[in-house]
């Protein structure tokens, strides 16, 4: 075993502290991977805090793992020393259901291993005394089907992200197939919204940001945006009506569904990406227009992979502020208060350089 320098929540109730854990040597089909960035997302916080119940603690969390391959397995064929990888939200599945068969691993049938919080798996099955570590890390082991090729054209600290908000976000986009010349809402400007709209943008979408901030604007058209609606303004909702083919609402606070779905054509469909506490939804909204209202989470390894390569085709990469191992818990407040334009980037050399 590798002992590992990392930082964890002990306990749902105390912040981000240094901590040592152990790393397994590569097996036979594994890669080991030395990380150089982390992303840091929202649901690091939800989970460190136990907000959503459930927590295994003490818990290293980060999924938006970017890296160099170390070592590898005496039977990995995909990746070899030196190769740059990312790691997302889930390191292993069940591999026989027919979600794994079809390759979306992110709703296996037996429960996806999540990077962090969740159990690695002995003979296919969820190992509950083998907790799963993340990437507040200086290093990682992780089978060679759940890893990424991260292509050189983007930088290192700006792709982190794209494995967690990139492709929930290019998900529904590409599954709703969205493309040149349709009208698409991005509702919510943060760590997900600004990579929906350089998708969708990168897509040929015409993209309008709908926000309840007016001080939004002109960071919205700067990441590409084509136009920006403060949707507190007393018409906003009236004089939209029937103007978008597709809403991405990656909003995780309290918002009036029927209202957005009354900005959608007739046949269009809103895609919600944030996880608000439950909200009303009149049968009505969807009826009178024949509209749809659906959900999406991430993408399974291969479409993850395709967000990546069209990323680096498109040019497309996250805004990030890169910052010390040892900010992470000043890094959580911004983020509460929404300081931070657009996702916070962990240097985990400076994770090696202080152990």
């Amino acid at each position: 075993m590798l002992k590992t320098p990392a930082w964890a929540a002990p306990s749902a109730t105390q912040p981000i502290e240094p901590f040592a854990i152990e790393r397994r040597e590569p097996g036979p089909h594994e890669v080991l991977i030395d990380i150089r960035y982390c992303g840091v997302c929202h649901s690091d916080i939800h989970m460190a805090r136990d907000e959503w119940g459930g927590g295994n603690f003490p818990m290293v969390p980060g999924h938006e793992i970017v890296g160099d391959v170390v070592k590898v397995g005496d039977k990995v064929e995909k990746y070899a020393v030196g190769d740059t990888v990312g790691v997302g939200c889930f390191v292993d599945s069940c591999r026989h259901c027919e979600a794994c068969k079809d390759g979306e691993e992110q709703f296996c049938s037996n429960g996806m291993s999540v990077t962090y919080g969740g159990f690695e798996r002995t003979d296919g099955k969820l190992d509950k005394s083998r907790p799963t570590f993340g990437g507040y890390s200086t290093r990682i082991t992780v089978d060679e089907n759940y890893v990424l090729r991260v292509p050189g054209s983007i930088p290192l600290e700006r792709a982190a992200p794209l494995l967690c908000a990139g492709i929930t976000t290019y998900s529904p986009l590409r599954r709703f197939n969205v493309k040149s010349g349709d009208k698409v809402a991005v509702v919510g400007l943060g760590g997900l919204g600004h990579m929906g709209v350089k998708l969708a943008k990168a897509m040929g979408a015409h993209v309008t940001v709908l926000s309840h901030s007016p001080g939004k604007h002109d960071s919205a058209l700067e990441l590409g945006a084509d136009d920006f609606v403060v949707t507190r303004e007393e018409d906003a909702f009236e004089k939209n009506a029937g103007r978008f083919d597709f809403i991405l609402d990656t909003v995780s606070a309290g918002h009036d569904y029927n209202a957005y779905l009354g900005l959608l054509r007739r046949g269009g469909t809103m895609v919600l990406v944030g996880l608000p506490e439950p909200q009303a939804l009149a049968a009505g909204s969807l009826i009178l227009g024949r509209k749809q209202l659906t959900g999406s989470l991430i993408g399974g390894i291969a479409e993850t992979q395709e967000m990546l390569d069209f990323c680096a085709e498109h040019g497309v990469a996250s805004d990030v502020e890169v910052i010390a191992m040892d900010q992470i818990n000043e890094a959580y407040e911004r983020m509460i208060r929404g300081d931070v334009r657009y996702r916070f980037v962990i240097d985990i050399e400076s994770l090696r350089k202080a152990g």
